[in-house]
């Protein structure tokens, strides 16, 4: 038996998240706070009494999640003790740094720098994603070929369910195909940008300096990363795939899938939200899959 821990990304943020932590663990407490000094603003103060909208704040969103993920993580003691690991897009820097591939104060100030890089390469150009149900991936695939334009599969979630990115109108122009093409759904997310697609390649020009001035080391168990979905220990992979995933597709289905074929067989999702569990068992239902509780 195998346990892998699950990090979550963008999208499983709350109001209050990580207040129980703050209130009951003086260890969350100092975390907590010794974020508020790196990111030179009270992101608990957001995170503790902010409404939806104001976690949806780019500068917000990321690190409330890798915050709440990483000191849930911290917070598990010995209890923590993956044979492997993976994180969502963001979630994997959440996985990186609760596997002591990365430092706490290194792995947020990398999120943050991600968080604002990806927010500017938004603002460029008018972009957008959008989710495509009930159809074979090879399939969604073949028919964002066919458009003008730019629009990718972004996210591969799991099976019958993949995100795909791009410019406004290539995306709408692909949904209306999907669909006729027999899609169950097809519909735009209410998202910033055209996350994991080639517009943001400017994003990833800038947390390719950041990434490469900072010192990763040998993680505690391998890390199945998402543009390769191929487990990696040594920190010069690490590194490239990182730099790799802002424009590269979110490879779930194929991580987990590869996952179980190297023996995993308890799911275990650490941080806000329960949404990779779901994933988890939509891919495979005969594995565990559960959220951790403090």
């Amino acid at each position: 038996m195998k346990t892998v821990y699950l990090f979550p990304g963008q999208g499983s943020q709350f109001p209050t998240m990580g207040l129980d932590m703050y209130e009951k663990y003086e260890q969350a407490r100092n975390l907590f706070d010794r974020a508020n000094q790196i990111l030179g603003f009270s992101i608990t103060d957001v995170m503790f009494s902010g409404t939806e909208d104001d976690l949806k704040q780019t500068k917000v969103t990321q690190p409330a999640i890798f915050l709440h993920s990483v000191i849930m993580a911290t917070l598990m003691g010995d209890k923590f003790c993956p044979d492997m690991a993976a994180g969502h897009s963001l979630g994997e820097f959440s996985a990186l740094v609760a596997c002591k591939s990365l430092t706490f104060e290194d792995g947020l100030v990398l999120v943050s720098k991600r968080a604002m890089a990806m927010q500017k390469a938004c603002e460029v150009e008018p972009t957008t994603m959008a989710a495509v149900l009930g159809m074979d991936d090879a399939k969604v695939e073949e028919i964002c070929q066919t458009i003008n334009g730019i629009v990718v599969a972004a996210n591969y979630n799991c099976p019958g369910q993949l995100v795909i990115s791009g410019s406004i109108a290539s995306v709408d122009e692909a949904c209306e195909k999907l669909k006729a093409a027999g899609a169950k759904r097809a519909l735009r997310l209410p998202v910033g940008g055209a996350f994991h697609s080639p517009f943001m390649e400017p994003a990833r020009e800038a947390l390719a300096l950041a990434i490469n001035e900072t010192k990763f080391s040998q993680p505690v168990c391998p890390i199945y990363q998402n543009v390769t979905a191929q487990a990696a220990t040594n920190p010069e992979d690490i590194k490239a795939n990182l730099i790799s995933q802002l424009t590269a597709p979110v490879r779930w289905t194929q991580s987990v899938v590869n996952m179980i074929a190297d023996g995993a067989t308890d799911f275990v999702e650490i941080g806000p939200g329960k949404v990779l569990q779901g994933l988890v068992k939509k891919t495979n239902s005969a594995v565990n899959a559960s959220s951790f509780v403090l």
